[in-house]
């Protein structure tokens, strides 16, 4: 099997508020693709989609059921420190929910966490480690 994440799909309560929430607190524009049950964003390389929980759920053969911490964390990365800092306050500035506030990490990183409205998490990080590649 090659190595590779094609797209990430995440079950979502509602699909206009979560497809709202990437396009207006992300500025991600939403895929050709997308259509009135479910919704794309490229990433690079990869897809992010968003489905009804539900129907998800139907798909893969499992329950629907659930809450709390779903054992997953999405990541984006940054090229500073101080970018992480500008888009968290630009995040509180919208209403998106700060799960955990910037700091370093034991790893040598700098982290913070933010919620969508399903309560994914998203873990906006400096990795020093990490070649980001140039910029596109």
């Amino acid at each position: 099997m090659e190595q590779r994440v094609s797209i990430i799909t995440l079950g979502v309560s509602d699909l206009v508020r979560s497809t709202s929430f990437y396009e207006k607190k992300f500025g991600w524009p939403k895929s050709s693709f997308s259509n009135e049950y479910i919704s794309f964003f490229e990433l690079n390389g990869i897809q992010l989609s968003l489905y009804v929980r539900e129907e998800l759920a139907k798909d893969a053969t499992v329950s629907h059921e659930g809450s709390g911490f779903r054992g997953i964390t999405i990541s984006y990365n940054t090229r500073s420190k101080q970018e992480v800092d500008e888009l968290i306050t630009q995040f509180k500035k919208q209403g998106v929910e700060v799960v955990k506030e910037p700091k370093k990490t034991d790893w040598g990183g700098y982290s913070s966490y933010i919620a969508d409205p399903d309560r994914y998490l998203w873990e906006i990080a400096y990795n020093p480690f990490i070649d980001l590649g140039p910029l596109k």
